[in-house]
């Protein structure tokens, strides 16, 4: 195809860790949930644990690979499965998690990593009445939460304060995927009713633009293709093709071109770096992930090298380009949920890496907030920080400590008679029961074990 000619990254390639150097003896969530089940930031990876009761997560320095032992700490503080993980962009120690039990927590990671199991949450998001499937931070507003539930609904939460700012609604069946715009300020969002909604938030708690979109009966997802103002979605057809759909974010009425990738029957994963303007596609149940570069006018894309692999994956997550090695050009690592096993995949552009590579390298996404919550509630627009990498990256200690503010769990205020605002009032009633007992068993354990 003559448009691959001239693509910067036509050669990068992508090779999986030695056994020795990827996350063993893992145990992978069993939950039919269609999740992601893994996050990474520049010092940790975040696994959904599989357990036989009530729900955990591990978190794992990127330092501590090898075996893992049976009993390796994690956070265990939900009461339903752990559903879908996010870590703060903003501050390395702090992730989000959502679950079955219908809440959404926020957890302080202790430096260095957990030497034991921690089951009480920084600060607990409640408001949805039933499960909670995925999580994400925006990316320019310090302390900005998203959050969506199998109650159609999607909830903005100041993490900090532990309030529900925003509930976008009018989602015609349950949220498979959503994700931010670029600067923060939109919200697409896919649901089960085969439909594709845009959401200014902001503006209006219900969607500015709506779309019929792929057809098929299984899950769809979304990627906001960076700093373009377009994104993709995966899906299936009617007839159980895989899809791939591009789409202008400010004309939904027709996708921009389609196109049918194959016909496996696993979901796909898409993953954006926007440095590199690679899209990588990862299935679940394939060994293989390929990857297009981004081109502004169509056909859209190009198709790059596919990394081939014979072991299957269950869940994927890309790293923050701030967590990739620069001077082995690595341009994207990935990390892929194998049967037991966590395992990386490190893209590479063929260099010799004598000197830091500017156009391998461009200014990326940094960890400073580029506006606080307050600011983005009032309405201001702006795009992330970015910073170079040349020289490494240090992680900046947060310009602002992370003080959650704990409402008392005995008090439930109660605002309203109207029935659907009382059965969420009952709910959160009932989950903070729940909680309670569990750490009232927790503690007789914990005495049992001392005395």
């Amino acid at each position: 195809m003559t448009y691959r000619q001239g693509l910067k990254f036509r050669h990068v390639f992508g090779t999986a860790s030695k056994p020795e150097n990827s996350y063993q003896n893992v145990k992978i969530s069993k939950s039919a949930w269609d999740s992601n089940w893994i996050a990474a930031n520049n010092k940790y990876v975040g696994i959904c644990w599989g357990t036989a009761g009530g729900g955990s997560f591990a978190v794992i320095p990127h330092e501590t690979s090898g075996k893992l032992p049976s009993n390796y700490p994690r956070f265990t503080g939900h009461s339903g499965k752990v559903l879908d993980l996010n870590f703060n962009p903003f501050n390395t120690q702090l992730i989000a998690s959502a679950s079955e039990d219908c809440s959404v927590k926020i957890w302080t990671i202790p430096e260095g990593g957990l030497t034991e199991d921690i089951s009480e949450a920084s600060q607990v998001l409640l408001g949805h009445n039933r499960k909670v499937g995925q999580v994400k931070f925006n990316p320019v507003a310090n302390n900005l939460l998203a959050s969506s539930s199998t109650d159609q609904t999607i909830r903005l939460w100041d993490i900090e304060k532990g309030e529900e700012k925003i509930k976008l609604e009018g989602i015609g069946g349950m949220p498979q995927s959503f994700d931010w715009s670029f600067d923060g300020s939109r919200i697409v969002c896919s649901a089960k009713d085969k439909k594709l909604r845009m959401f200014d938030p902001r503006a209006q708690n219900t969607a500015i633009q709506e779309v019929g979109s792929h057809t098929g009966i299984k899950g769809s997802r979304i990627c906001w293709l960076g700093s373009r103002n377009r994104f993709v979605t995966v899906g299936f057809s009617r007839s159980a093709d895989r899809q791939l759909w591009f789409w202008d974010a400010d004309n939904l009425e027709k996708p921009l071109i389609k196109k049918n990738i194959d016909t496996s029957s696993g979901v796909l994963m898409p993953f954006y770096d926007d440095d590199t303007n690679l899209l990588f596609l990862a299935g679940k149940g394939d060994g293989n992930i390929r990857y297009y570069e981004i081109i502004d006018d169509s056909p859209y894309f190009a198709p790059l090298n596919d990394f081939a692999s014979k072991d299957a994956c269950k869940g994927a997550c890309i790293l923050p380009k701030v967590g990739v090695n620069v001077s082995k050009c690595e341009v994207v690592r990935m990390y892929r949920m194998l049967a037991t096993s966590i395992q990386s995949v490190s893209f590479v552009a063929p260099r010799k890496a004598d000197f830091f590579q500017e156009d391998l390298f461009p200014e990326t996404r940094g960890m400073e907030p580029s506006i606080d919550i307050d600011q983005w509630l009032e309405g201001e627009n702006t795009e992330p920080t970015k910073i170079s990498l040349k020289g490494g990256f240090v992680a900046p200690e947060p310009k602002k400590k992370f003080e959650p503010e704990k409402k008392k769990k005995e008090e439930i205020v109660i605002e309203s008679n109207n029935p659907e605002v009382l059965r969420t009032k009952l709910k959160q009633a009932q989950k903070i029961i729940e909680l309670n007992e569990k750490k009232i068993k927790d503690l007789e354990a914990l005495l049992k074990t001392k005395n």
